[in-house]
């Protein structure tokens, strides 16, 4: 991680993304001076899960992984995180500590914003609250559904459900699936690796996908949903 101060070529002056153009001039202001603008590097941790969290991230460029860390190095990737979006905001509303982890999957930059900035923001703005809770509440639907998913579905059922998932990325980030491991890939899915790499390899015989090296390409999206609905 690296802070950009202004003299940096890299530095960002402004805030301009739409979730800030309802501030008022005080409101912008407290979060301008609240912030500090930093640089990731692909696979710095943005977030560490159980570490106090002080601060709130919203990314300006660049993409990263969010996931829960369990034992024995098991860890279940929930999402992967764009630029517009916030990390962290249950430190605002709820925890002071971070629940889950956040890994760079490419350069990215992103501004550390002081959590009470954006908590006094929301309590004096209400278009901009609103926005947050709209965020805050498609994550959980996101979530819940994520949560379903390893409830009631097979493994193959899973495994459509991430390649899907990941392959929506591709029209942003053509090399998406080169930014993860297999692994990676097993832990959306929930899943080991071995289990990962045969059902790939068993998705790829019956024609759904192309395996190139790193590279997934979806050839039957249709059959894919349809495995991804069946469970």
């Amino acid at each position: 991680m690296k802070i950009l101060l202004e003299s940096d070529k890299d530095f960002i002056c402004d805030i301009d993304a739409p979730c800030f153009r309802n501030l008022h001039p005080e409101e912008a202001e407290m979060v301008r001076t609240g912030k500090t603008q930093v640089l990731f590097r692909k696979g710095d941790n943005l977030t560490k899960q159980g570490t106090f969290a002080s601060y709130v991230l919203f990314m300006i460029n660049g993409y990263a992984r969010q996931y829960l860390e369990g034992g024995n190095t098991r860890n279940f990737n929930l999402r992967i995180i764009k630029p517009g979006e916030f990390v962290g905001l249950s430190a605002v509303f709820h925890e002071n500590i971070f629940s889950y982890s956040t890994v760079a999957l490419t350069d990215s930059q992103a501004w550390m914003i002081e959590k009470e900035a954006v908590a006094k923001v929301v309590k004096h703005n209400g278009l901009f609250g609103f926005s947050i809770t709209k965020r805050y509440c498609e994550q959980n639907s996101s979530l819940l559904g994520t949560v379903r998913s390893l409830m009631y579905k097979q493994m193959n059922g899973r495994m459509a459900d991430s390649l899907l998932y990941i392959d929506s990325f591709k029209a942003e980030v053509p090399e998406i699936f080169q930014l993860l491991s297999r692994k990676d890939l097993a832990d959306f899915a929930g899943i080991s690796t071995e289990s990962a790499v045969k059902l790939l390899k068993s998705f790829e015989k019956d024609g759904l996908v192309r395996l190139q090296e790193k590279d997934i390409q979806l050839l039957k999206r249709d059959t894919l949903t349809e495995i991804s609905r069946r469970g």
